[in-house]
């Protein structure tokens, strides 16, 4: 592959980084502003789940700048930090919210928002993994399998969400914000890992 080739292709990794980046701060302040609204455990742990992604995406474009150097692992053990909080944070709510029948309130937001993410989180995968294969750049693929898996779990949350408003499954946001605990405990397992 020549310099030139080499260079557009970084050039097409940044702005779907920046993309992320850029869906994921809005993302953010959308989904807490929801979460504060509806007493929703499981918008709130997106929500924080979307900072995490931030602190990722961040990572890939130092890799892609080439600015990162030697700073990857330090980055990788605060990820694996942040996403054990995340679990620990969404699971002790969870269990307050079943244990004390404290009901989340509908989101349309919150629905909205979701249905937006996932579609747009499974679009920038597929830019990801492209762009990444053609690189032959093992970081942007694996960043392009984060992304995949905000997109499964907007899905599930939403998948919470949806059923709560349809039919007033109060109890459904909470069991939707379980899979963010298996996720993040997971996700901060594999970081850990490669910092190691």
């Amino acid at each position: 592959m020549s310099d030139s080739q080499d260079s557009r292709l970084i050039r097409r990794g940044l702005l779907l980084e920046y993309l992320t980046l850029g869906w994921n701060v809005v993302g953010s302040v959308v989904v807490f502003a929801a979460a504060w609204r509806a007493r929703s455990v499981a918008l709130a742990g997106f929500g924080l789940d979307s900072l995490v992604e931030i602190v990722a995406s961040v990572v890939v474009v130092w890799q892609l700048k080439g600015t990162g150097r030697g700073r990857e692992k330090l980055a990788l053990r605060a990820i694996g930090v942040a996403f054990f909080l995340l679990a620990a944070y969404v699971l002790v709510q969870a269990f307050y919210v079943i244990m004390f029948a404290d009901k989340s309130e509908p989101s349309s937001l919150g629905i909205i928002w979701l249905t937006l993410t996932v579609v747009t989180m499974l679009l920038l995968a597929l830019g990801k993994s492209r762009t990444g294969r053609a690189l032959g750049n093992e970081v942007l693929k694996a960043e392009a399998r984060v992304t995949l898996v905000d997109a499964y779990l907007a899905a599930s949350v939403l998948a919470g969400l949806t059923l709560n408003a349809a039919f007033g499954w109060w109890w459904a946001d909470p069991v939707a914000s379980l899979v963010i605990v298996g996720y993040g405990l997971k996700e901060g397992r594999h970081a850990w890992k490669e910092a190691a």
